[in-house]
């Protein structure tokens, strides 16, 4: 039996990773005809991708580029990316070679990460196709693809959108959407949002398109993607892709799970920013005071801000925690909650004493919370497309609360922070979380079609073994 060969290429992000393994295993498992390598590009800050729980399947390989002096010689906020990829293809180039020549396979095609198009270069020579994986939602696809054409058809610039209150008509999208809701990078003018729209350009080319969603969340935008007259290459709808198995740290998950197991069931509000998510004292202080006033049970995810403005770098564990909260506020709240560094998210979530979820609202967080563990969110977003989500959880689908949907934020340390939620602000949010119970039978519901959706008979189920067969045919 002539094996084929996906080669899977992840960004470096912490969020794209997890999902990419997901999806290789979860196509290994359901077609032996099928195997899989993921090429890692890794960067030196922050932490090292997590390929711990590395599969035994020997059709599944995973193959590290160390990061040297030279790539991060490249690491500059404007030109990352591009000069980044460029750097990795013919490390790319040499392993795909390899594989080819080592083992007795047929190249059926390149898995891009949304961000790593660019390794279309690599593939063509190869003869072998691409398909690109979108990590986030249908909707925000589709509002990409809009903008993009509207761009190369009617020379429409969105960066003239910022600091608007413009609402705009997007087809993937049922509701006006609020001008200070797109992603921040579709708003630069500084060549983000040419990049960015770029991009897009790009996805139409490819062979096909993997979405980490499914069609019971994102009715509307799925079947917008699918539509026969928008010059989209064949979208497969594969979510909820969720990563089960981060074993970091078990010594202080261990810790974690303890207290939540002395809670009552759905009494604890998480709090929780993101691998980048984190807030300067002032807003630290803010979100103390409402935890406090809430009355709520808690556990916290709180760590410090990046000291460098010039580069993006991963937030740091607080030596002491006292330095940073309000005078006080471990010993009034030591028996109500309980406030940590790095958290196992989705250990957390799937606890039985969780009851709401205050997140940054990245779409990896959003599944975890909405569609596996049923949790109901309050929307805090911070930067990329997390404005969207937040919007398209609360306006679009009704399964969050608002804290702040258009807060912005900037991963480097003080950058855009003229933004300030107050505590009266998050003590609402907080308060209307953990108090409504139609929010919590909706969301528990979303998590009964996003399972069905992965069994045999549903539409996650049904989009993957399209994609087996436009990989075989």
């Amino acid at each position: 039996m002539l094996i084929s060969e996906l080669v899977f290429i992840p960004s470096p992000g912490a969020g794209h990773l997890p999902p990419t393994l997901e999806l290789a295993k979860l196509l290994l498992q359901r077609d032996q005809r099928l195997s899989a390598t993921i090429i890692i590009m890794n960067v030196s800050f922050g932490p090292k991708q997590n390929t711990e729980t590395r599969p035994s399947d020997p059709r599944l390989r995973i193959i590290d580029i160390p990061c040297d002096d030279s790539t991060m010689a490249l690491i500059s906020p404007k030109t990352f990316l591009t000069d980044f990829i460029e750097h990795h293809k013919p490390h790319v180039r040499d392993i795909v070679q390899g594989i080819i020549e080592s083992h007795s396979v047929r190249l059926a095609g390149f898995v891009l990460d949304m961000f790593c198009t660019a390794m279309t270069d690599v593939a063509r020579e190869f003869g072998a196709p691409t398909y690109t994986y979108f990590t986030s939602g249908a909707a925000t696809l589709g509002l990409m693809f809009y903008f993009q054409s509207k761009r190369d058809h009617e020379g429409y610039d969105a960066t003239e959108l910022k600091n608007t209150e413009s609402e705009l008509s997007v087809p993937s999208i049922v509701n006006p959407v609020p001008a200070k809701v797109l992603p921040d990078v579709l708003l630069d003018k500084e060549g983000g949002s040419k990049m960015f729209l770029d991009l897009a350009e790009m996805y139409r080319k490819s062979k096909g398109i993997i979405v980490n969603s499914f069609q019971e969340l994102e009715t509307h935008g799925v079947e917008y993607l699918l539509g026969d007259d928008n010059d989209i290459p064949p979208v497969f709808a594969v979510g909820p892709i969720v990563n089960l198995e981060n074993k970091k740290d078990e010594t202080k998950t261990d810790e974690i799970m303890r207290w939540l197991n002395e809670q009552p069931e759905s009494s604890v509000v998480f709090l929780c920013f993101g691998s980048m998510g984190s807030f300067n004292e002032k807003q630290v202080k803010e979100i103390a005071v409402a935890i406090e006033r809430s009355g709520h049970r808690f556990l916290w995810s709180l760590r410090r801000r990046p000291a460098s403005k010039e580069k993006v770098e991963y937030p740091k564990e607080y030596e002491n925690l006292e330095e940073v909260l309000p005078e006080g506020f471990l010993e009034r709240t030591s028996s109500l909650g309980k406030v940590i560094g790095w958290a196992p998210q989705l250990a957390v979530l799937s606890h039985p004493s969780v009851g709401g979820f205050v997140s940054h609202c990245g779409w990896n967080s959003t599944l975890e919370s909405i569609c596996w563990c049923g949790v109901p969110m309050a929307a805090w977003p911070l930067y990329a497309e997390q404005q969207l989500n937040a919007f398209l959880l609360v306006v679009e689908h009704g399964l969050a609360v608002e804290i702040r949907m258009d807060y912005r934020t900037d991963p480097r340390a003080g950058v855009g922070e003229g933004m300030m939620v107050t505590a009266e602000e998050i003590e609402d949010g907080i308060r209307k979380l953990m108090s409504d119970d139609e929010l919590r039978k909706k969301v528990k519901h979303m998590r009964e079609k996003s399972r069905a959706a992965m069994i045999e008979g549903g539409s996650a189920y049904t989009s993957i073994g399209n994609f087996i067969h436009d990989l075989t045919i």
